[in-house]
């Protein structure tokens, strides 16, 4: 299925206007990061009733990944879904913060992690359809996109601590951003995939020929999240201060942009499983480090290593995935739902862990979670076309 485009200029400003979706997603979700340590500080929660507002965000997004796919085609293709989810996600980004109690919070959090999952589900649908027909692999120019969103908006939340903007207006700002750039780049996406699939069971099980990949993102995402919700956390539980805290997301986000900037090349390289293995097992290696060592320096620089280990491995696998389902649609939209289920769950996991224990056995418990997903890897071979 190919994109219906007005005119022959319609395919790079599609492809640009869905890169910029993928940047406010990413510029979102890096305010968010930064601003969960004064989330915590100013309700007075503990790790456990952290914990529990971020398990009620993974509830609302696998409440709404469920239906996803059907809401796309009801709504009218991807493009105008992409729109709709993005919307949606800038109007509930500044929620949580607004909430005078861990309830308001949970039901705020839902909503989050429901917008998330539908603009999520929509956006990677609709980059796939324009990667189509652009003809040429641009899917890691996508993801790099969300990581240098993810990056943009961790320095802007940093930026709001730095000016001591009041803790309820801290995802304020951020949220306007996000809308500006929603609105200026989303009338330009296309209508994307239009057609009308055969209706099928709103949740389905991996393929067996892909049921290695999506344990494989599933580990992977446990990680992804556990640094966009806990590196800043992490890092004041050492005793750094909020803004000094928010250092360890950005360098993850760095490293994962650089990496994502390089990635075809690599793939071209290496191959597709080998890329996969590698970046899990430098990203096992960067949380043991930031366990084994809660120093500052060591800490950071670990969280380094997660962001390069994983940026090309979920371009990767969508990829990888593509090829060996029945169908593309199918495999990315299976492996995306595991995949997210472990990105949203991570969270939530850490802080019942650190409730428990401590921050360093949350985080030891996602380098756990790194190691198994390359050892899982092991089990991946190439096909001719990989």
């Amino acid at each position: 299925m190919s994109i219906s485009l007005a005119s022959p200029t319609s395919l790079p400003a599609a492809r640009w206007s869905t890169f910029a979706v993928f940047v406010a997603n990413g510029f979102g979700f890096g305010a968010w990061a930064t601003a969960i340590p004064s989330l915590k500080a100013m309700l007075s929660l503990s790790a456990a009733e952290l914990s529990w507002a971020l398990l009620a965000m993974s509830i609302g997004g696998v409440i709404a990944m469920q239906p996803a796919s059907h809401i796309i085609q009801k709504i009218g293709g991807t493009g105008r879904a992409t729109r709709y989810a993005s919307f949606v996600y800038a109007a509930a980004l500044a929620l949580p913060l607004l909430a005078p109690s861990l309830l308001f919070l949970c039901l705020a959090c839902a909503l989050v992690g429901g917008a998330i999952c539908l603009m999520d589900v929509a956006m990677n649908a609709h980059a796939t359809k324009v990667e189509v027909q652009w003809g040429s692999a641009i899917n890691s120019s996508f993801h790099a996109g969300f990581s240098l969103g993810g990056l943009a908006g961790t320095g802007f939340g940093a930026l709001m601590l730095i000016l001591h903007v009041p803790s309820h207006f801290l995802l304020l700002p951020a949220a306007a951003v996000v809308l500006v750039v929603v609105a200026i780049a989303t009338p330009r996406l296309g209508p994307g995939d239009t057609a009308k699939h055969a209706p099928g069971p709103i949740f389905r099980l991996p393929e067996r020929s892909i049921a290695l990949l999506a344990v494989v993102l599933t580990l992977c995402f446990m990680s992804e999240g556990a640094m966009a919700d806990w590196s800043g956390i992490y890092l004041t539980s050492l005793g750094e201060t909020p803004a000094r805290a928010a250092s360890g997301y950005a360098a993850f986000s760095a490293t994962m942009v650089m990496g994502r900037l390089v990635g075809d090349m690599v793939v071209r390289r290496f191959g597709r499983p080998m890329v996969i293995g590698a970046g899990c097992a430098l990203a096992a290696t960067g949380l043991i480090l930031a366990t084994a060592l809660p120093w500052f320096y060591a800490v950071v620089a670990g969280f380094a290593l997660v962001g390069a280990g994983l940026s090309n491995v979920v371009p990767c696998v969508f990829s990888t995935a593509a090829a060996r389902a029945s169908s593309p649609a199918a495999g990315i939209a299976e492996v995306s739902t595991a995949g997210f289920g472990g990105f949203l769950s991570g969270p939530p996991l850490i802080g019942a862990v650190a409730a428990k224990f401590d921050m360093r056995a949350g985080i030891g418990v996602i380098a756990a979670a790194a190691t198994l997903a390359a050892l899982v890897s092991l089990r991946l071979k190439a096909t001719p076309k990989q």
